[in-house]
């Protein structure tokens, strides 16, 4: 039996796997708020007790943060994991941590055509590097090196980088972030958090209107969740900027991802917003500001660019590393 986690900020989600000629079987799979246990290994005891104590022989758990050495501080939770301590406490002989980027390039193997939507055709037969960015939580990026037969996914920690103001409303947004937070990275505007950070800047500098019921809806649900849809109904002009400015800067560091890859393989858009926006990503401007690189141009329009659809794709890609390594490929 083989035990596959996507460890995220907000929630675990885990699943239990079968080998049946070649290919994974998912045969249970459930999801735990990350904030209800105090570490890791407290929830997938209870998970695994609530399945019956199956025997598993190998897991992989995909964690947002950074892994070094087996270990891995995760960036949006106050938990340290290693996965030594892992193999002892759950008596599991095999247990491997990746980056939950990683586990998301890994898990584009086990996904179907009908769950990835085409933004951009690009070259037909493209090959190369690939590489994924994932809005959510936070913001994951990836990179997926083509080595002439395969894809084999590694981890980076790109969405951390700096962010990088383009026009006058670009450079307010970035001083306004500066005096809260410090250092402006990309994930402060492309995450959850981050699209209710660019809707409190326009709120706090005077530009739009949201609507009363809005306003009550953000302050007892998810705001994110509120301007999204609210933006995608065409309502309040504050969260309609809010989302457009979002889905540029979404494209922008998806370009810039692309080019520091070299993705003629293709990029890809995962993680739990894009599927919710995806009305607005088929718009054009997201791809309008992928491509905006000045000479480099072309070759970004070449680069396909799909969405993956899929939410266990992590999930999946876990699997699929404890299954069969990271010389399997993609």
């Amino acid at each position: 039996m083989i035990l596959a986690g996507d460890i995220g900020g907000t929630k675990v989600n885990l699943g239990l796997f079968e080998l049946r000629d070649g290919k994974l079987t998912a045969t249970g799979e459930g999801t735990r708020s990350s904030h209800a246990f105090p570490r890791l290994q407290d929830l997938v005891k209870e998970y695994l007790d609530s399945a019956g104590s199956p025997t598993v022989e190998s897991a992989c758990f995909g964690v947002a943060g950074p892994v070094r050495d087996g270990v891995v501080r995760v960036t949006n939770l106050p938990w340290q994991v290693g996965s030594a301590e892992l193999s002892a406490e759950l008596k599991i002989p095999r247990v491997s941590l990746i980056n939950d980027l990683e586990a998301n390039g890994y898990g584009l193997a086990e996904l179907p055509p009908g769950d990835l939507v085409t933004l951009n055709a690009g070259t037909a037969g493209a090959a190369g590097n690939a590489a994924i960015i994932s809005a959510g939580t936070g913001l994951g990026e990836a990179g997926l090196f083509w080595d002439g037969e395969t894809h084999r996914p590694f981890a980076c920690e790109g969405g951390h980088g700096s962010f990088a103001p383009q026009t006058e409303l670009d450079a307010e947004l970035f001083a306004w972030l500066r005096k809260r937070h410090g250092h402006v990275s990309w994930e402060r505007v492309l995450s959850g958090s981050g699209l209710c950070n660019i809707h409190a800047f326009l709120q706090d500098t005077g530009r739009g209107e949201d609507p009363a019921d809005v306003v009550e809806a953000m302050a007892h649900s998810d705001p994110a969740a509120v301007i999204t849809e609210a933006a995608l109904a065409g309502k309040g002009s504050r969260c309609v900027q809010a989302l457009d400015l979002f889905v540029g800067y979404y494209g922008a560091e998806a370009g810039n991802l692309a080019l520091k890859m070299m993705s003629l393989g293709g990029v890809y858009i995962g993680g739990g917003i894009a599927p919710r926006i995806l009305p607005r990503l088929r718009e054009g401007k997201f791809l309008a500001s992928f491509t905006d690189k000045g000479r480099m141009r072309p070759l970004l329009e070449a680069m396909p660019v799909r969405v993956v659809l899929n939410p266990k794709t992590a999930l999946l890609g876990a699997a699929h590393y404890a299954a069969f390594g990271p010389d399997a490929g993609v």
